[in-house]
């Protein structure tokens, strides 16, 4: 099970966690001297950002605000933004939204200025540098982007396309849980297992660190026991925190040892349907869980005590009890758990499982080999 790896970590430069915390962002944006900052964010959250926006603008800081990324983003609307600012004199960017805004607002950080082309750093460690200031924070429990190395695109092609690198870890990150609150419970339900799949396919990585293990199984431990009622009481302010903080130690996951099948067989339903990225992780987990499980049974086994599941008499036993936990956590949530509940035709399946086994980055991190046939098996399982 355990692959030699070595253990690479990128924290942020400063990490702020807590309710109410934005009020924190301002004061540290006009201590740092910033002069000009473009906002990139998105329209539901503007009115929430005016006090922020005030308070800059009243340092005499220009605020340039940007909410054109609305769905996953590509790379012509990575190139639409970048054009769009890099006459502007911009010293800082900062990054308040989902996963699709942070990525782009990492990438833009990184590009200003810069001499290489979007195709010259697409993959790992291609990246030379980031001449401006980066400060993230999410307004979702999910995709653990604002402390990542990653940032995913959809190419021309329609495939998504990973530049990972530690220049697109921010410079500091808030993370404010009160930001969360006002989300639907439909986004906070999959936003919600898209984090919890960040810990679960870390923790049984094929190249899982042991440093690494704490945060993730913390992170399912919080998940799993808040995400329901975060889901169903929108404003209880602890569990959107437990939420907020499980996803977190989620995004700490994935630059030092990132996902594995969930992830790579999920990409097709996004780049295909535009299915959103946790709605189509939450519809493969616990499939490819019970396809992975024999290759790690004690892993799973732990996964399971993770999620609240008591020890059964084998690590087996538990580790389906785990899987049956994870499929009873998605129905409580109320988001749809099959396939073809959100119109996904079966005939798609050849075409979806193609496309998944080129996402050989994610693949070689699952414990057990997926080829074209168990990836056809996986989804019409799904379906």
């Amino acid at each position: 099970m355990s692959v030699e790896r070595i253990l690479k970590i990128n924290f942020p430069g400063k990490l702020v966690f807590g309710n109410g915390v934005l009020k924190q962002l301002a004061e540290d944006v006009v201590a740092l001297g910033c002069r000009s900052i473009l906002l990139m964010t998105i329209k539901p959250l503007v009115q929430q950002l005016d006090a922020l926006v005030n308070d800059l603008e009243g340092h005499q800081i220009q605020v340039l605000i940007d909410t054109s990324i609305e769905q996953e983003p590509s790379f012509q609307d990575f190139k639409r933004v970048l054009d769009q600012y890099k006459a502007i004199a911009i010293d800082t960017v900062i990054g308040i939204g989902g996963g699709s805004v942070l990525d782009v607002a990492k990438l833009v950080a990184a590009q200003l200025e810069s001499d290489q082309t979007l195709e010259d750093i697409v993959g790992n460690g291609l990246l030379k540098g980031r001449s401006k200031r980066l400060i993230c924070a999410p307004a979702t429990s999910g995709t653990g982007s604002e402390v990542s190395p990653n940032a995913i695109l959809v190419d021309d092609e329609n495939q998504k396309k990973g530049i990972i690198s530690p220049f697109l870890v921010p410079d500091a990150v808030y993370v404010d849980p009160l930001l969360t609150v006002g989300l639907p419970p439909a986004i906070t339900a999959a936003t919600g297992l898209d984090a919890l799949t960040h810990c679960l396919e870390a923790y049984t990585n094929k190249f899982a660190q042991p440093f690494i293990d704490m945060y993730a199984y913390e992170g399912m431990r919080l998940i799993a026991s808040n995400l329901v009622e975060a889901v169903k009481n929108g404003t209880n302010t602890q569990a959107r925190q437990d939420v907020a903080m499980g996803s977190l130690l989620g995004g700490f996951c994935l630059g030092p040892v990132n996902t594995a099948a969930v992830h790579a067989l999920s990409y097709p339903l996004g780049s295909m349907f535009h299915l959103a990225h946790g709605l189509s992780n939450a519809l493969l987990l616990p499939y490819v869980m019970a396809y992975n499980y024999s290759a790690a049974p004690k892993k799973y086994a732990e996964v399971a005590i993770a999620l609240g599941c008591a020890r059964r008499d084998t690590d087996e036993e538990t580790a389906l009890a785990g899987i049956e936990k994870i499929k009873e956590l998605i129905r409580d949530c109320g988001i749809p758990a099959r396939l073809r509940d959100v119109n996904i035709p079966q005939e798609a399946i050849p075409q979806m499982a193609e496309d998944a086994l080129k996402i050989t980055r994610l693949l070689v991190n699952n414990p057990r080999e997926v080829t074209l046939s168990d990836a056809l098996t996986i989804f019409n399982e799904a379906y």
